[in-house]
């Protein structure tokens, strides 16, 4: 019956033709079953090694991308760091020193010196590097929303709360947390931080589920935080938890060996970012620089730099924007002394016009973009309530 299998025949039954047939028969399936098991054999051998070239392939890969994490450690030691002064070298040794650690780390240091360059350089040379560096801007989250911003929270566990929403504590698990300008976090919430930092563990808003997290701390404030606690505006325990290693950046005034090498670097910078040909300052322009006082640091040299770029339309560089009021102090001539000369100083009218030119300039540059990254007040280095007070008072407005 079709699909019964059959028994093989009786060979007595067989005649010697029958026979002769069914013993070709057997020598052929017999060649077939070896044949297959041939190519079995050799699909198998052309599969392990296969396996071993994906293997040597990604070993190969995996040396690559150390050597490249080496190149951009390297870019961040030599390339960033700008400078040849004592203090520098020193922040340089000390990121060396404590990136290998998971100690928490405090940078401390004026606004525009660094800070954040200087935490990005501390988590690329660690081991956590290949997990992100979540950054936090405390000085910019609303009272109310500090919990739900560190340790998220559940749908409906306040009013806004319209969807479940992971914390930046969860978002960088394995990683590290930059928090900026620390000092602005609510005293209330300080005891909550700190149980996270000692315990590893937090409960997102409205959720009872203890969640677990690893997690370094790189904070940064332009504060003193010593003061802050003499005014219990900021938890001791806090501090001394966050500060195990400090690292205290200088001011520009201070690494006054670092502004003409700072100065080439962001005029290369913004000449190929703006397209204009590689300009350089005039030896008074480069000496204003060097008598500027620069209470904005190197984001005030940065964006001075930029502005002069676009003013100079391929001249020679003009810092005649800086503003005497913002230089170091000079002494007053005593009796006997002669005054400084009139020429030194500018009139009313000739600052308001290069005031009201600057604006302009840089309102052209960001294409009338008042705030917000590449806006015109970050260009400039001022609030944009500074910038709509002075746009107003000089009638600059878009036509």
């Amino acid at each position: 019956m079709p699909g019964k299998r059959q028994n093989p025949p009786d060979e007595k039954a067989l005649s010697g033709k029958q026979a002769l047939k069914y013993a070709e028969d057997l020598a052929v399936l017999y060649r077939s079953e070896k044949e297959k098991r041939r190519q079995l054999e050799i699909a198998n051998e052309k599969l392990k090694k296969s396996a071993e070239e994906i293997q040597r392939l990604q070993r190969q890969l995996e040396l690559e991308n150390a050597y490249l994490r080496e190149e951009v450690k390297r870019e961040l030691a030599f390339d960033q760091f700008i400078g040849v002064s004592p203090s520098r070298d020193k922040v340089l040794q000390q990121v060396e020193m404590v990136a290998g650690t998971d100690a928490s780390v405090l940078i401390l240091g004026e606004t525009g010196t660094g800070k954040e360059l200087v935490a990005r350089a501390i988590h690329e040379r660690s081991r956590r590097n290949r997990r992100a560096l979540v950054k936090v801007n405390c000085g910019a989250i609303p009272h109310d929303l500090f919990e739900s911003e560190f340790f998220g929270h559940v749908k409906g566990s306040f009013t806004g709360a319209v969807k479940d929403r992971t914390g930046r504590f969860q978002l960088a698990d394995g990683g590290a947390l930059f928090l900026d300008e620390v000092s602005e976090i609510p005293l209330e919430l300080q005891s909550k931080l700190l149980r996270v930092l000692q315990e590893g563990q937090f409960e997102r808003v409205g959720e009872d589920v203890t969640r677990q997290v690893d997690v370094r701390i790189i904070a940064a404030s332009n504060r003193d935080l010593k003061e802050l606690i003499q005014s219990g505006r900021f938890r001791e325990d806090l501090y001394y938890r966050l500060s195990v290693v400090p690292i205290e950046i200088p001011p520009l005034r201070e690494r006054a060996e670092d502004i003409e090498l700072l100065a080439d670097h962001f005029i290369e910078e913004s000449c190929g970012r703006l397209g204009v040909k590689n300009v350089k300052p005039t030896p008074g322009a480069l000496k204003k620089l060097l008598q500027y006082s620069w209470p904005g640091n190197i984001r005030e040299l940065r964006n001075v730099i930029e502005r002069a770029v676009i003013l100079s339309r391929g001249g020679p560089l003009d810092f005649g924007m800086l503003e005497p009021a913002a230089s170091a102090p000079s002494p007053r001539p005593g009796k006997g002394e002669e005054a400084a000369s009139q020429s030194e100083f500018l009139s009313d009218e000739e600052l308001n016009r290069r005031t009201r030119e600057n604006i302009l300039a840089a309102l052209e540059h960001s294409h009338w973009k008042l705030y917000g990254p590449g806006g015109a007040a970050e260009l400039l280095g001022i609030k944009p309530t500074t910038l709509a007070y002075r746009m107003k008072k000089f009638g600059i407005s878009k036509q």
